[in-house]
């Protein structure tokens, strides 16, 4: 982390009057944070939004012992700051029209992560929370990292599913990064940061205030191809996430329940409205995937991903995506077969098939048969 840079970013969002949506203005308008520094107030206040109180105090922004100190404590707690500009910056989120401009990292971000929320009531229910565990576990079996908030119940369950299959997981909090909430999701918090992220849009000492967690959701929905909402009541927070998941653009769908239970009431009405009813990850990854841009195979060879005269797959892919083209041929595999063969965990086989596919290298077929996609020049 460049922390010359990173103050930058810091001391800005530290002013009063300067939100997410006037802090791109900036950036798109100065272009570097630095130079929004030195500019006079009178060419700050020429920026759509910005008030001469948010221009004066720019100008006159003088804090720099404040913000190296919690550059120190960012340092020492070993969090780390992603923004916008950042290759790691989740791709879907930059569609966001109030995006944060930086985030809060505890943990490893992945920009080629394929991400997908599970969201849910709070007072889960046995079959709400079995059913959470067995879509997040299906779908990191898959390679999708599963996102969610930490919060109990179907959240806890989510982020629990995709560990119990060495997945990745993403928790977004809507506290500081140093404030666990709730308090016994402490061990669920360290497993996530040492597989995958948790991440929040706020700085270190944030407490878990009510109007943070509404804001939080809209990163959720905002990073992910698609909302998934399996327990439901009526008011729930949950309905507020589909909601804004819809206003930007993805997909909702909804576990459907009993109809005389009240935290079903929310998942059926979203059923009713339009969302998509799922029985299993497939469901879901039907409308996810033609979504996700795969590469040509002409770009692949042109990149030397794959030279179809020689028959090898070069260094750029990993160990296991090369020992499982090496078995494959024109000729249809069926997984089991893969699995023998390579004496490899099912679930790495798995996450690394659905990779290779959405490179374009291999094709499945019905019945779980893979072969390498044929190339033509």
């Amino acid at each position: 982390m460049d922390y010359d840079k990173i103050k930058y970013w810091l001391a800005l969002k530290s002013i009063a009057g300067i939100g997410n949506v006037v802090f791109s203005a900036l950036l798109d308008n100065f272009g570097t944070l630095p130079s929004i520094f030195s500019a006079s107030p009178a060419e700050l206040q020429k920026i759509s939004g910005i008030t001469k109180k948010a221009a004066a105090g720019i100008a006159a922004f003088k804090d720099w012992n404040i913000i190296n100190k919690d550059l120190a404590a960012l340092e020492k707690a070993g969090i780390s700051i992603v923004t916008l500009q950042d290759s790691l910056y989740p791709p879907k989120l930059l569609e966001v029209y109030d995006r944060p401009p930086f985030l809060y990292v505890r943990g490893t971000l992945n920009k080629d992560d394929i991400d997908i929320a599970i969201v849910g009531s709070r007072l889960a229910s046995t079959y709400g929370k079995y059913t959470t565990e067995r879509i997040s576990r299906e779908l990191a079996l898959r390679g999708v990292t599963v996102v969610s908030g930490l919060a109990r119940g179907i959240d806890s369950a989510a982020h629990q599913g995709a560990l119990t299959a060495r997945g990745r997981t993403i928790a977004v909090l809507g506290t500081g990064l140093d404030i666990i909430y709730p308090p016994e999701n402490k061990k669920l918090f360290a497993a996530i940061g040492e597989n995958g992220a948790v991440v929040s849009e706020y700085p270190l000492g944030t407490p878990p205030l009510a109007s943070n967690f509404p804001a939080r959701n809209r990163i959720i929905s905002g990073m992910s191809y698609g909302v998934v909402v399996v327990e439901a009541g009526e008011k729930s927070g949950s309905l507020i996430t589909a909601r804004l998941a819809l206003e930007q653009g993805r997909e909702v769908f909804a576990v459907p329940g009993a109809i005389d239970a009240a935290g079903s009431r929310g998942t059926n009405k979203l059923i009713k409205q339009g969302a998509k009813l799922i029985e299993n990850t497939d469901d879901i990854l039907e409308e996810i995937l033609p979504q996700l841009e795969k590469p040509k195979i002409t770009e692949i060879i042109a990149d030397s991903v794959i030279d179809p005269k020689a028959g090898k797959i070069n260094e750029d892919l990993k160990d296991i995506d090369r020992q499982i083209t090496a078995l494959l041929s024109d000729s249809r595999l069926h997984i089991d077969e893969l699995i023998i063969t390579t004496g490899l965990p099912p679930g790495d086989i798995l996450s690394s098939l659905m990779k290779l596919e959405l490179n374009g290298i291999v094709d499945q077929f019905p019945g779980k048969l893979f072969s390498l996609r044929a190339v033509t020049k």
